[in-house]
């Protein structure tokens, strides 16, 4: 389905980015890269690197696929993974990032062993690694060589290789630094293919009447499917149970992913300064606003054109099918564009934790040369695991969105009240630490086994309550006093500057009209 300059277009992209990536990986003569260059960029990227590579990584095929497979079967409802995920930034930016800069944080786990213990540390790294490789990872491959697929007829299991082992050339040598840079790159094109596609299928919608008719008319065709908070009665209710979306769960949810995820605060960890990764955060949380209309958008528009598909996911792939020659080459870059950042950031950070948290611990080697090749080495395992793992664990999904979700929930309230009480609680313990964690995922299995009605966006918030409430029972049970470990948040600058209070302000003003809207 890809004419001649489609894959002109798309070829060109892949060469610019293969230039680009090996342009800002170069170092000076004689100099090799240590730890710190390679999964921190050595510690020097620029505001608008660090908000550009926030998103690129954050969306990919799993978020444009999946979220409008999503947008297809729910409705505009999904997007509040995307704008709550704005105002979570906001609050990552301004409460947590000081306290992890100022202590010098290179992993979420290194956090964990500096306030509590190795114990919690190991743990906390395998489990992400697993989380990593196993579900993130094989979701962003599998919706990838969906999409190619689709679009290109290209072999499922041909295009697993072809995105994943060009992830690793373009990003394998340069680390960090290569991937944030050319993310830039990366999120220009998503920007720009995803307003592309949404203003043809409106067109499309209008029989060539311009997107604003198309707006009108889907609209009018499908007013059910512009509810934010969604009624008991309505069939999607256990995926977004109404107002618990505002005030519940999906909190736990999003400040796990924005605020304690390797994967995701590795690009602030690698700001030049604070004031750098502040800035960059709130240049995402804008950019997460505008999200939903690339996103989500096309899957509600193709429920218009046919509601007839085989599976919810199929709608971006189907809708692709039907741009005209040229178009269709700059949105399938763009598409391909989110893939392989969130792969390369995916292996970067899966490298990241290996190597940091687990290899260098445990052999005791220092020798900076050799940690960037364990790295590497690891980058490449976790993407051939999660090549041969991807069509076994995700082919028989629907919503591969709300698969990763739900899966995810039965670990993240666990996370969210470990870091939460373990930097602004100084009684919190080592053991409430390794209670809440174990907790989580064993509290969650008993309510989806023994309350299968309750929406698991809910079970996430009553898992998260019940978590905090152990954790506080087994740190008092100690001794009296607080942690020999504990955070001393005296000296954290938790001051933001007047720039960066005006853009949450505004970001929470725009929300808040959002929402007011489409109640």
């Amino acid at each position: 389905m890809l004419a001649t300059v489609d894959l002109i277009i798309i070829a060109a992209y892949a060469v610019f980015l293969l230039v680009v990536a090996l342009w800002v990986s170069r170092e000076r003569e004689g100099r090799v890269k240590n730890t710190q260059d390679y999964f921190l960029a050595g510690q020097a990227l620029p505001w608008w690197a660090v908000g550009a590579s926030l998103v690129a990584a954050n969306i990919s095929a799993e978020q444009i696929i999946g979220m409008s497979g999503s947008g297809y079967v729910i409705g505009l409802g999904i997007a509040s993974y995307e704008w709550m995920a704005a105002l979570t930034l906001i609050i990552v930016g301004k409460y947590l990032i000081p306290v992890f800069i100022a202590r010098d944080i290179r992993t979420m786990p290194q956090f964990l062993e500096q306030r509590f213990d190795a114990r919690v540390r190991w743990v906390l790294a395998i489990f992400w690694l697993a989380v990593y490789v196993f579900v993130n990872l094989t979701a962003i491959l599998w919706l990838g060589a969906l999409t190619i697929h689709t679009v290109a007829g290209l072999d499922i299991n041909l295009g697993l290789a072809v995105i994943g082992i060009f992830a690793m050339v373009y990003s394998l040598y340069g680390g960090l630094k290569a991937v944030a840079f050319t993310d830039l790159l990366q999120v220009v094109l998503l920007i720009l293919g995803g307003l592309l596609i949404s203003w043809i299928l409106l067109d499309l919608i209008a029989d060539g009447g311009g997107p604003w008719a198309g707006w009108l008319a889907l609209l009018a065709a499908a007013p059910e499917k512009f509810d934010m908070i969604l009624a008991p009665d309505h069939p999607d209710y256990l995926s977004l149970p109404g107002l618990s979306v505002l005030i519940g769960g999906l909190w736990i949810m999003n400040l796990s992913y924005w605020g304690f995820n390797q994967y995701i605060i590795q690009r602030a960890l690698a700001a030049k300064d604070l004031d750098e990764a502040q800035k960059g955060i709130v240049f995402a949380a804008f950019l997460k606003l505008l999200m939903p209309v690339i996103v989500v958008l096309p899957g509600i528009a193709m429920f218009v054109l046919n509601a007839n598909l085989a599976q919810p996911d199929q709608a971006y792939p189907t809708a692709m099918t039907l741009l005209p020659a040229g178009v269709k080459g700059l949105v399938f870059a763009a598409l391909i564009a989110a893939i392989l950042s969130s792969l390369a950031s995916m292996a970067n950070s899966i490298a990241t934790i290996f190597t940091l948290d687990l290899y260098s611990p445990l052999t005791g080697s220092q020798d900076q040369r050799h940690l960037v090749r364990i790295g590497r080495s690891a980058a490449v395992v976790a993407m051939l695991l999660a090549m041969i793992c991807a069509r076994p664990l995700l082919g028989n999904f629907d919503q591969a969105f709300q698969y990763i979700q739900e899966f995810t929930g039965f670990f993240t309230p666990g996370i969210v009240a470990i870091f939460l009480l373990g930097i602004f609680w100084s009684r919190m313990s080592a053991n409430a630490a390794l209670i809440a964690a174990l907790g989580s995922a064993m509290l969650s299995f008993v309510f989806k086994l023994g309350w299968p009605a309750l929406p698991f966006i809910d079970r996430v918030g009553w898992v998260f309550v019940l978590c905090v409430a152990l954790a506080v029972v087994v740190s008092l049970w100690g001794p009296a006093r607080a942690d020999e470990q504990a955070v001393d948040l005296t000296d954290i600058r938790f001051s933001t500057s007047q720039g960066f209070n005006v853009a949450a302000f505004a970001v929470m003003l725009i929300l808040a009209g959002l929402y007011i809207s489409w109640w």
